[in-house]
């Protein structure tokens, strides 16, 4: 007993340590999906890929829970002083992965360098006239008028440190549509749960976890690793062998095959994302077109023939196999905003149609070019090239472009695509953030920031900016109701389906699924 009792006290750091080992069981993971991220700069591309990555990396003031709420992050608490004026108390203590302190002056800077027009992430800082230092640890943020989207945006606005930024010439965002990056792209320093390690284009990026992270990691990943696995084969077979843990975009074919064979964990699920074809309405003349001298997409009945002439639930029987809605909206279930009831795509009328493009001057159809990726959406290929047998039914021969998103996104950011397909997830859960990003008319600033369309409709502006400031919830979800009906009954653009996202992974692996299709490591295990 003497014995024991001289040698238990030395053992006992090592066996708190064991037991400690035991239960948290420290693991890296490995986790594929189809596309890469754009790039490491939190402020440059909204793309949900980036993004999620980032948001391993970087943080917001606020950050969303278990149930998609804004709760404290870098910010531990907020005051209302008046409806347009909002204290945020920092977060003491807090080191960028560097070292570096973070205070108020990187809130400052980062309010300053994610409204630059060379970035598409805007939209999250909306409402926002100016974010105004108190002391170190205090930011009061001035509001042009109450905003009630305010919480939920600023979860995507992510703090860079202004010492690392300035040091490494990356005060300014890279302008990505020109193919420029600079030392932000490709490199990343934040507050968050992992630090960055490395990124190699089209084979993994790298991350480990930040051992000194303020927050509680709820899982056990010590180190993750993104891979972009672009053929959906090669993805299930690099599951299914055990390379990797697992994919977050299991294919549509493989879906059933794997839920039956019941060697891997599904978790099925929504995702509060739109597939939809953007048409150029703002050019005078359609690019690359067989039409010279105007652009055919300007008037609303060829873009209505356009809608008439897609038969979603063929692409929703046949290459979706099931698992898609289809979409006669601009948001998803899940949104607020969205209505079963007005959701109700018209069947396809190829005779309508046509007598449409008739009337409006174009009996013999035109030829356009098509931009599609083919490494993004599910089955977004394979789904451009159903339209364009659809399409030409009614005479629109559709020539079909199909390139890697991070070219296909370029493409359509500087003007090049007069006919393209974008995905739309609405990582607010509200439709002001798609609808102001896409459907008003492009300024310099948050509105319209990505709406590379050139739609330009001032009814719809008027009604988007008054759901910006509307503080009644009933007088903005009606408003809300009625933007979401012009941009249908327009035919703004053509709403092809919500996507249904399945995420299959090893039996050992638990994690919590995403609507919005951003894995969080955070809230993952895998059990020893």
């Amino acid at each position: 007993m003497k014995l024991v009792s001289r040698l238990l006290p030395p053992l006992m750091p090592l066996l708190a340590a064991l037991v400690l080992s035991s239960a948290t069981h420290a693991a890296p993971l490995r986790w594929a999906a189809q596309n890469d991220i754009l790039t490491l700069d939190p402020h440059s591309q909204d793309h949900t890929s980036s993004n999620t990555i980032s948001a391993h990396i970087y943080e917001g003031l606020t950050r969303r829970n278990e149930t998609y709420q804004p709760e404290p992050a870098l910010a531990t608490k907020w005051t209302y002083l008046s409806p347009t004026q909002v204290r945020f108390d920092l977060r003491r203590g807090v080191k960028f992965h560097d070292g570096s302190p973070f205070t108020a002056d990187d809130v400052v800077f980062s309010f300053d360098r994610i409204r630059q027009p060379s970035g598409t992430k805007q939209t999250y800082v909306s409402g926002i006239k100016e974010v105004r230092k108190i002391d170190d640890h205090t930011v009061d943020l001035l509001l042009e008028a109450p905003t009630p989207m305010l919480l939920p945006n600023i979860v995507n606005f992510n703090i860079m440190s202004k010492t690392w930024c300035v040091k490494n010439n990356a005060a300014q965002i890279a302008d990505y549509k020109a193919k420029d990056e600079n030392f932000a792209s490709r490199n990343a320093v934040g507050t968050g749960p992992y630090r960055f390690v490395s990124w190699q284009p089209d084979q993994a990026v790298k991350l480990v976890a930040n051992k000194d992270w303020w927050g509680t990691n709820k899982g056990n990943i010590t180190e993750l690793s993104y891979l972009p696995i672009k053929t959906p084969s090669t993805r299930v077979a690099a599951l299914l062998s055990g390379d990797v843990d697992i994919v977050t975009d299991l294919p549509p074919a493989d879906f059933f095959k794997v839920k039956e064979d019941g060697k891997l964990k599904l978790i099925e699920g929504a995702e509060v994302r739109t597939i939809f074809f953007v048409m150029d309405q703002g050019s005078d003349e359609l690019r690359d077109a067989s039409v010279k001298g105007k652009n055919p997409f300007k008037d609303k009945r060829v873009r209505e023939a356009m809608n008439l002439a897609i038969d979603r639930e063929a692409i929703k029987r046949s290459i979706m196999r099931g698992l898609s809605v289809p979409a006669a909206l601009m948001v998803p279930p899940g949104v607020n905003g969205w209505d079963a009831a007005m959701d109700v795509p018209a069947k396809p009328d190829l005779d309508k149609a046509r007598k449409l493009l008739a009337d409006a001057g174009y009996a013999q159809g035109f030829e356009v070019p098509l931009h599609c990726p083919n490494n993004r959406y599910v089955n977004d290929e394979q789904v451009c090239q159903a339209a364009v047998a659809m399409w030409a039914k009614i005479g629109i021969k559709a020539k079909l472009i199909a390139t890697p998103f991070i070219t296909h996104s370029q493409t359509f950011q500087r003007g090049e695509a007069p006919l393209y397909v974008l995905g739309w997830g609405v990582s607010t859960y509200d439709a002001q953030y798609a609808m102001q990003a896409w459907g008003h008319t492009r300024t310099n600033g948050p509105d319209g920031n990505f709406n590379f369309g050139k739609v330009s409709d001032a009814k719809l502006d008027a009604l988007i900016q008054q759901i910006k400031f509307e503080p009644d919830t009933a007088k903005r979800n009606a408003q809300i109701r009625e933007a979401l009906l012009r941009i249908r009954d327009e035919a703004l653009f053509v709403p092809l389906h919500h996507q249904i996202r399945p995420w299959a992974m090893k039996p050992a692996v638990d994690t919590l699924h995403r609507s919005n299709d951003q894995f969080e490591a955070r809230y993952t295990s895998i059990k020893p």
